[in-house]
């Protein structure tokens, strides 16, 4: 029998109603493996029909829990297979015309972003994939929710950087092409590293190779419930008790997420998959992962002391994730998307927080350089050269990490992008001016560590 109290019927609504905590985004995964055929405009067919048969009641399903539950439940999305593997059957390639076609499906269902305009490259690229990294730009300009993510590295692989040093090039052409939205394709296209096939959150989902015929992932957020505890804690608490109430709030966080994702599974008579319990900031005042630095001690985010706050905050969000649910997946942990966090806006904007500061930070977050806007003239091998910075963090540290950088063009340090809803605003960063052109040029692949070797 489960007993309800005052105390935490009235932290649960001040959760939700004044700290913004809510379930990010439910997104249904997705197998397109039986779409492939020799005929592109069949295999968009058989992607349309298959993808409308099983998002029908996605939108409406979740309107339905939203209200049952009283939790706001953000972005309702689609993760598939990767595309690069299902455009590869056809005897001719037109990856644009498959993208349309997802866009066209995602309007259908009625979802804000489907992903999985995806290849895995970080051992080499096929005809498929370099045939789909090549349509990136033409496919983030035609469309509105399609959403491109390219693996290039990882633990056991090493770092592709014939597929970096093109990436850097495609960034460019991808922002130039959107320039009249402030180079908001490039916003909609992220590189990883040790890439998961289960990550629920934009723009980096897809539906893994490995994964079954289809699953419900959810991802929660709630950095202004994890502000509040902080905030409400004395002063002088030291890291201990700080640690331990971050992983009682992240439990709470958890199990909220784990019962929207398995009534809505259940409801849609799929399977639940995972819950990614990362928090995922908004420009919303009061939802910021920078917040809860400053609820920590720290002047702002920036400050020396930073990095070793985002540690202590991922890793007690992960202890206390996974003493709620046996199905943790995805990202979980902390982001730091710069457009998306107020904080971070505001840091970055006084000119506190740094893009070397940045780098530092995704040594302990759990996605990377996420949403940083820098001058339209940077160099495609600057750009290069910082995803191959990332890939080896990432490689190294066997963990997840990711690039989602966007050259703003005809705007330089001081100028602002902006965007909007979730993906916010963000001041023009500076970048380092030393060239790295002669280095990225050089090709083939970077070998995987010696640690890989762990079979």
């Amino acid at each position: 029998m489960t007993f309800f109290n005052e105390k935490s019927i009235i932290e649960t609504i001040n959760m939700i109603k004044v700290h913004n905590l809510d379930i990010r985004t439910v997104t249904l995964a997705l197998s397109l493996r039986d779409c492939c055929g020799e005929n592109v405009k069949e295999v968009g067919d058989k992607i349309y029909n298959k993808i409308t048969k099983y998002a029908k009641n996605l939108y409406s399903y979740a309107s339905e829990i939203e209200e049952e539950y009283s939790i706001p439940i953000i972005n309702k999305r689609i993760a598939v297979t990767p595309i690069s593997i299902v455009g590869e059957s056809c005897k001719e390639y037109d990856y644009v015309y498959l993208a349309k076609v997802l866009d066209e499906a995602a309007k259908e269902v009625n979802v804000n972003f489907i992903g999985g305009f995806s290849a895995l490259v970080e051992k080499g690229c096929t005809r498929g994939d370099n045939a789909l990294i090549e349509s990136i730009p033409q496919t983030l300009k035609q469309t509105e929710r399609v959403c491109s993510s390219i693996n290039l590295a990882s633990t056991k692989a090493g770092i592709n950087m014939d597929a970096v040093k093109k990436m850097g090039k495609i960034i460019k052409e991808t922002a130039n092409l959107t320039a009249d939205k402030d180079g908001i394709g490039a916003a909609k296209l992220v590189c990883f590293c040790n890439v998961p096939g289960d990550n629920p959150f934009m723009a980096g989902a897809f539906h893994g190779f490995g994964e079954s015929e289809c699953a419900l992932n959810i991802g929660v957020s709630g950095p202004g419930v994890v502000r509040a505890a902080v905030e409400n804690l004395p002063k002088d608490a030291d890291f201990g008790e700080l640690a331990n109430k971050i992983k009682q709030i992240a439990f709470k966080i958890t199990s909220t997420g784990e019962l929207v994702g398995r009534r809505m599974a259940e409801k849609m008579n799929i399977p639940f998959g995972i819950i990614d319990l990362s928090l995922a900031p908004t420009p919303a005042i009061g939802d910021s992962v920078a917040g809860i630095f400053q609820a920590m001690g720290l002047e702002h985010a920036g400050a020396h002391g930073t990095t070793a706050a985002l540690a202590m905050l991922n890793d007690a969000v992960k202890k206390g994730g996974i003493m709620a649910s046996s199905y943790v997946g995805g990202l979980s942990g902390a982001f730091i998307p710069v457009s998306e966090d107020a904080g971070m806006i505001e840091a970055a904007k006084q000119g506190v927080l740094t893009f070397d500061k940045l780098e530092a930070m995704t040594c302990v977050c759990s996605v990377g350089l996420d949403m940083i806007a820098i001058p339209g003239d940077t160099p495609d091998t600057t750009i290069s050269a910082v995803i191959a910075d990332e890939m080896a963090i990432g490689m190294i540290n066997k963990k997840t990490t990711a690039v989602r950088i966007i050259p703003v063009p005809n705007k330089n340090v001081g100028d602002y992008a902006v965007y909007g809803g979730l993906l916010g605003e963000a001041p023009i960063m500076s970048v380092n001016k030393l060239s790295s052109e002669t280095f990225i040029n050089r090709g083939g692949r970077i070998p995987a560590p010696i640690h890989s070797l762990n079979n």
